[in-house]
């Protein structure tokens, strides 16, 4: 198993920022998108932003420009900064990893998720 394990989450008015982590831990795996998705309540889970190992980013239109994906590979960290945060963005916001882990003397894909940090945007 790949864990990831979110912190960051909180109450920001409208306009803050807010900066979140998210930190794999597991044995013998390798991490090829990291990345953060966001459900808000009554809606279904949507992207956010993700990042390769490579540095390639992807966002939402609706967060571009107010947030930046980065990642560390050695320390399997990603990082979401949330800026002109927006009521909009309240949700749970769940990070998420692919790549492969060594099971059994092979090699396999897998898709972890965290449990989720709430942000809640409201003055």
């Amino acid at each position: 198993q790949v864990q990831l394990v979110e912190s960051g989450g909180g109450l920001v008015q409208p306009g803050g920022s807010l900066r979140l982590s998210c930190a794999a831990s597991g044995s013998l795996f390798s991490i090829v998108t990291m990345g953060w998705y966001r459900q808000a309540p009554g809606q279904e889970r949507e992207l956010a932003a993700t990042i390769t190992s490579d540095g390639d980013t992807n966002y939402a239109d609706s967060v571009k420009g107010r947030f930046t994906i980065s990642r560390d590979n050695a320390k399997h960290t990603v990082w979401l900064q949330m800026n002109s945060l927006k009521r909009e963005d309240t949700a749970v916001y769940y990070c998420t990893a692919d790549g492969t882990r060594f099971v059994n003397i092979r090699w396999k894909p897998f898709t972890s998720w965290g449990q989720g940090t709430q942000v809640t945007v409201s003055s």
